[in-house]
Formats: C-alpha cells, structure tokens, sequence
C-alpha cells in the first residue's frame, strides 16, 4: 500500500497523527505541527486517502481507511502513537483503535462523534442528498465551500480563517468528497467505547453544531478515564478558529500522559 502523503515535524518517542475532516487536508494542522514539533513531540500530519497527494482506496470504507493509517503508523515506527482526529478523522481514529488497539496509545478525539445516526437510516440519505445536490448540479466544491464553511465556525471567527478553511476545502477531489461523506454516513462505533484502554481526550467547540458538546461529553463519559473539555467561543473547526487555545489543550493532555524526553 502506498503510504498517505504527510506534513511532519519534530522527533521524539511520541509520534501525533493528526487526521482531518472531510473538507479538510494536512494543511488545517499546520498551526498544530508546529506547536507540538516545538515542544518535543513528532507531529505528522496525513491526507487521508483521496486528499491532496495521498491516493485513493477502493472501496472507500471506514475499514480502509484505518488500514492505511496503520501502514504509516507502522511506517513511522514510533515508541508511542497518539491519535489527534477532527470531525470524520476522529472516527478514523475510533475505528483504528478498534481494530489494532496495540498500535494506538492515545487518542485526542476533536468535534467528533461515536456514530453517524443509525447506518442506514433515511435521516443520513437526506443528509448524503443535501450535500451531493450542489455538486450534482455542477457548482462545484468551491461553491459548496463558499456555502458550507460559515456554518461550521463560531460568529467570532475571522475573515482570514473564513477564507483558510474555505480554500481548503475547494481543493478536496469532489470524489473523494463523495466517498468519505459516504463513509462517514455507516460509521458506528458506540458499542466499542468502553473497550478504549488508553489516555484519552474528547475536545469540544462551544458552537459546535456538528458535533455538539453534548453529544461529544456523552461520547466521553462511555470511554473510561477520557477527559472532557469544551473550548469556549469557537464551532467545528476549532483548531483553525483559535489555534492557541486549541494546541495547548493539546499539549497539557500530553505533558500529562506522554511526557517528552528529558522533560524537566
């Protein structure tokens, strides 16, 4: 398998692999990379597989996608690997500890949730069909970005990250985007989240409506020993809203549970 194109920085015994969402790309972690590189840890950051250099898979499952987060996991051959997942990469990251838990020693959880609605359901048709229509009818993603990327930001959010995140997102392959939406809609993994058996961190957007912190304090309260924070002022894309506020959440988990080389 060809390993998904990465953003990396730093070394260091703990690698963080920082998976993004579906309009996302490695690029949204750039802030991220830097602020953990800086601090001792070994930041990479991936596109997911049909995004930005990284090639496709088929069939585009939420399986395969784990799987080829499990080739660069054992590909960076790390002592330690903690998962960072935003919105569909934090499902990725669900999904990864499920299947090979030896290979996963922590996980930070970002606007995420444990399933999709129910697999199947007419609520995630309408869902796939609502976003599918702009670009049925020719828009394009620069439209849909254009459309969709208010949305998910707090009102506080500035122009220059309006624009960051939008530019982001018109450059997603319109089928990848397709694929991972349709990934996304079969995701289920609250039955398996009381077997996560290590640190963990589930992060909240104040705003957030795609993953509200009520749904994402529920989803930790089900994971044994995770910790539970909610930012205040910001939505979905928080590490890009407040990116200060965002990486030292971040890294007080992990001076806490993965404390660096000859930390003093």
């Amino acid at each position: 398998m060809k390993l998904p194109a990465i953003l990396a920085a730093g070394s260091g015994d703990t690698a963080v692999v920082m998976l993004h969402g579906v309009g996302g790309a490695k690029e949204a972690w750039s802030s991220t990379v830097k602020a953990l590189s800086d601090s001792g840890y070994r930041a990479v950051a991936w596109d997911m597989p049909g995004y930005g250099d990284s090639a496709m898979i088929d069939p585009y499952t939420n399986e395969g996608l784990a799987r080829a987060l499990e080739a660069l996991i054992d590909a960076l051959a790390a002592p330690r690997t903690v998962l960072l997942g935003h919105s569909m990469g934090g499902m990725v990251a669900q999904e990864a500890v499920a299947l090979f838990p030896h290979k996963v020693s922590g996980l930070i959880l970002s606007g995420t949730s444990p399933a999709f609605g129910t697999p199947g359901g007419a609520w995630q048709q309408g869902f796939l069909q609502s976003r599918f229509a702009p670009l049925d009818a020719g828009r394009g993603m620069a439209a849909l970005a254009a459309e969709l990327v208010p949305g998910m930001m707090a009102a506080g959010a500035g122009a220059a990250t309006h624009a960051a995140a939008a530019a982001l997102m018109a450059r997603v392959p319109e089928a990848a985007y397709r694929a991972a939406l349709s990934a996304i809609v079969a995701f289920d993994r609250r039955a398996r989240l009381a077997d996560i058996r290590v640190p963990t961190l589930a992060l909240a957007g104040e705003h957030d409506r795609n993953a509200a912190p009520a749904v994402m304090e529920k989803m930790a309260a089900r994971i044994p020993g995770c910790e539970y924070l909610c930012l205040p002022g910001v939505g979905h894309l928080a590490n890009m809203e407040d990116p200060a506020a965002f990486d030292a959440a971040v890294l007080r988990f992990l001076n806490r549970h993965f404390p660096r080389e000859n930390a003093e």
